[in-house]
């Protein structure tokens, strides 16, 4: 028997339990940092901040902006006839064919607040907040196809593997809990975002500084909990048994990852304790569960708002809840515009007004951002994909809404402008780079100066663009 082939199948079967056991820490990965991973990020601000934690509420699917946030009178007295050819000579759309005709909004649209800010109707809890939004109506992407855009809007780049806007917060500043990951994220909704894990991944960063995705329902945590059989004590041995044998081999191959392990599994062992109890939110007052229209041991966007509001409360720097569906084609019946997208509101809009409210009650909205969006948004035009008469709208990366509240954003305040049918930005235009540019900017870290080298070059999580929207600071 040849030795050196003998000692090539030793390092694959090493090679696939160290990857084994990376797939498995990964689950309880988060913002407690060995030494040496310390030493790559610069873990203070480079400037004071004025956020402390953020909570990314993204609608996967994209929002319909024009029957939202942005009302286009033109757009209804055009309602059934075909767009000016001008607007999209040589365009390509997801699913449009033939000539588009215009789609007017069936929703009525009024202003609130001292601030006058325009909401539509079927957002009447969020109207009340009208006076605390910073609303954004000129987004753009590159990106028209749902996984590449949610993964552009998240990560700042389209093709998977760049680390996402919650994990270069974690390597950029850390967070304030040993107990907790500092990322965290929750689903609800259809189904998973059509990104998958990607949109949460640390890419080419460390894995310690991977989202960990948490459960409303069932196990929070998948592999954290003991097997049968398995209690404290011996649970402790043989973790520390574990962490005896990492440092030993790390000692002897400097492999970081064997850092992360170890950090994982000791934060898995904490979240045993930690993550029932903040999970369990039986113990909440009926007002609060009134406020945020919760119901406890269901899973829902209710259920983790009010989730992410008791994380941040704990210190956890970043929590991002995905709810699937608002992707309103209007191809098949329950799709369309008149019917699903106020379905949508309805399961979203109480739910965030309550936690607006929460934040406030409690002063955590001076210490936190809120964001609100999706990955793009809807076009003006009815898709009428196969002669459907249903309302629909196809995919729109021209033009779209998001907005922002809480800490370091203006109040009450509207800006850029589309054009009269809401196809084109013709104001104040705002890129994804400029989005995450102004994120990091209100968390105390300037997006220039954050970079990672990998394969030879510095990486940063706006590429070689972006710009802070100063017009929204506070």
């Amino acid at each position: 028997m040849n030795p050196n082939n003998e000692s090539l199948k030793r390092e694959t079967r090493r090679h696939f339990f160290k990857q084994a056991g990376f797939g498995i820490g990964a689950m309880a990965i988060s913002s407690l940092f060995h030494e040496d991973a310390k030493a790559q990020a610069n873990k203070a601000p480079h400037y004071a901040a004025k956020a402390k934690n953020i909570i990314f509420l993204f609608m996967a699917g994209g929002p319909s902006q024009v029957d939202l946030f942005d009302p286009k009178p033109k757009l209804n007295q055009y309602d059934n006839k075909p767009i000016p050819e001008e607007l999209v000579k040589g365009e390509r759309f997801a699913f449009i064919k033939g000539t588009p005709l215009c789609l007017g909004s069936p929703f009525k649209f009024k202003q609130h607040g001292q601030s006058g800010a325009v909401i539509s109707e079927i957002l009447p809890h969020l109207s009340k907040h009208a006076d605390r939004l910073a609303i954004v109506r000129s987004m753009h992407t590159t990106q028209f196809n749902h996984a590449p855009a949610q993964i552009f809007i998240n990560t700042g780049h389209q093709i998977i593997g760049r680390p996402s806007l919650g994990s270069w917060l974690m390597y950029g500043i850390g967070s304030e809990n040993r107990d907790l990951p500092g990322f965290v994220v929750m689903l609800s909704g259809e189904a998973d975002p059509d990104g998958g894990k990607a949109l949460w991944s640390s890419g080419f960063l460390p894995t310690v500084y991977q989202g960990v995705e948490f459960r409303s329902k069932g196990e929070p945590v998948l592999f954290v909990s003991n097997p049968d059989g398995v209690n404290v004590q011996s649970r402790r041995s043989t973790l520390d048994t574990l962490k005896d044998l990492n440092e030993i081999r790390h000692d002897q191959t400097g492999d970081p990852e064997i850092t992360t392990r170890i950090e994982a599994y000791e934060l898995a062992f904490r979240m045993q304790t930690s993550v029932p109890e903040l999970i369990d939110i039986s113990g909440e007052p009926k007002d609060i569960h009134e406020l945020y229209g919760t119901e406890p041991g269901m899973k829902s966007f209710a259920n983790n708002c009010l989730l992410a509001r008791r994380l941040v409360e704990r210190g956890v720097r970043f929590v991002q809840l995905y709810h699937r569906g608002w992707d309103t084609h209007g191809n098949s019946v329950g799709s369309d515009i008149a019917v699903k997208l106020p379905y949508l509101c309805m399961q979203t809009d109480k739910a965030i007004s309550g936690l607006l409210t929460d934040l406030g009650n409690r002063g955590l909205l001076d210490e936190t951002l809120v964001v609100w969006g999706g990955e793009f948004g809807r076009t003006p035009m009815n898709e009428k994909r196969n002669g459907s008469n249903l309302m629909g709208r196809d995919h729109h990366p021209r033009a779209f809404s998001v907005w922002l509240a809480g800490a370091g954003i203006k109040k009450g305040i509207t800006i850029g402008q589309t054009d009269e049918f809401g196809y084109n930005i013709v104001e104040e235009a705002v890129d994804v780079h400029d989005l995450h540019a102004t994120i990091l900017h209100l968390m105390g870290i300037d997006h220039t100066r954050l970079t990672y080298r990998f394969q030879g070059r510095d990486f940063r999580l706006t590429d070689v663009e972006g710009n802070v929207i100063k017009k929204i600071l506070a």
